[in-house]
């Protein structure tokens, strides 16, 4: 067995039997490649590596080889490879992805000039009809080039997707692996919630008691992170509104943050959305806040907390279904799930996700999945999963 076959789905199953040709052109990021081939395999994906000559000058077809497990393709030969995986045939490849792509790659692309192993598998899917994805990277002054910009648009106009690039250090360097990937599942992956608008809302509020400190609630934000980015997989235009978060977000999910529950409400002036999803701490309470900074060495000091509005009613009217959360610590299983049905009710919830703290770790949670009509469905596992079972009942 070739070591790659090791790795195969160990992350997901979520680009089994989908084969990707993977076009390598001659820029420095071409290095990144090896672990992209092999972030393509852990989600299930077959990888043909196909690659230019002066992708050759960077990695060596060997490392390709070794990484994808398959003979790289460097030129077209009496076999017709091009044809092979890409032509109009019913086994044919899903999808190709050239990563990275010089300005001079995406110019020929556009043109339909095929003279590398690269530009004739490029021309022969836009024509086919397949899916090409495509990761830019070049200098900062040659994606200003009045022609780039042209050959980018008229890429665009033939149904080609550009991933990136990101502006840093005067270049336009190719995007994370991670977002690459991303990008290749929600086009090849289930796309149940392609054209539906979500909504995440998720992290800790934090309320101030003076000039300096806060109060706020414990969450790492991990549960929103990962509902946004299995949404955004699975075909959605996803936003994240984010409180006070420690786990990373990915770069591809838009984000706009806030602090204070006040905050959040004036973010809803004006909001429509599908599926609304709401794991967040969201605070009950708030100091009234000393305009200086309270005095250290106090003996004590003495807090006046007032109530802070309720988000969840607030965003019935801006969501079609929506989701909340009920947090509870040391409660039996009974009395949980009676006060996540009183929640569910009182705010008109689709669906109400319960747990107690004493079952949540990092991670993994235990939870319950609660319909308005239904039973309680008890879930145990990894957050992960437990953001794609959140979804499959919303979709």
């Amino acid at each position: 067995m070739h070591p790659s076959e090791g790795i195969r789905s160990s992350k997901s199953r979520l680009l089994e039997g989908k084969r990707i040709v993977l076009g390598i052109t001659g820029s420095i990021a071409a290095v990144e490649c090896f672990d992209l081939a092999r972030e393509l395999i852990r989600h299930g994906a077959e990888v043909q590596a196909v690659m230019s000559p002066e992708a050759l000058k960077l990695v060596t077809a060997d490392a390709m080889h070794f990484a994808t497990g398959r003979e790289v393709i460097t030129e077209l030969d009496g076999r017709t490879q091009h044809v092979d995986l890409l032509g109009s045939y019913d086994d044919r490849a899903d999808l190709l992805l050239i990563s990275p792509c010089t300005a001079n790659t995406l110019s020929k692309m556009a043109l339909a000039i095929d003279d590398t192993a690269v530009t004739t598998m490029a021309t022969i899917a836009i024509g086919g009809g397949i899916p090409v994805l495509v990761a830019p990277a070049m200098h900062a002054s040659m994606l200003e080039h009045p022609g780039v910009k042209r050959n980018m648009d008229a890429l665009r106009e033939m149904g080609v997707e550009l991933i990136g690039p990101r502006m840093e250090e005067r270049k336009a360097k190719i995007v994370p692996v991670g977002d690459i990937v991303a990008a290749v599942i929600r086009r090849l992956g289930p796309g149940d919630l392609a054209g539906r608008k979500v909504l995440v809302i998720g992290g800790a509020s934090e309320e101030p008691m003076d000039r300096v400190r806060v109060i706020t609630n414990r969450s790492s934000g991990e549960t929103a992170a990962l509902l946004a980015e299995a949404a955004y997989m699975r075909g959605a235009d996803v936003e994240l509104w984010a409180g006070r978060m420690t786990f990373p977000v990915p770069s591809y999910i838009r984000k706009r943050d806030f602090r204070r529950v006040g905050e959040l409400m004036d973010m809803l002036k004006g909001v429509e959305n599908d599926i609304v999803i709401v794991p967040a701490a969201l605070s009950d309470y708030a100091p009234v806040a000393s305009d200086e900074k309270i005095p250290s060495g106090l003996d004590h000091v003495d807090l006046q907390l007032r109530p802070v509005p309720k988000v969840l009613p607030a965003l019935r009217p801006h969501a079609k279904v929506l989701v909340g959360f009920k947090a509870e610590a040391s409660l039996p299983k009974d009395e949980l799930l009676r006060r996540a049905r009183q929640r569910m009710d009182e705010h008109r919830l689709d669906l109400i996700v319960a747990n107690d703290l004493d079952d949540v770790s990092a991670g993994t949670t235990t939870a319950f999945l609660l319909r308005p009509d239904g039973p309680a469905n008890r879930y145990e596992g990894s957050k992960k999963e437990l953001a794609e079972r959140i979804l499959d009942e919303v979709r």
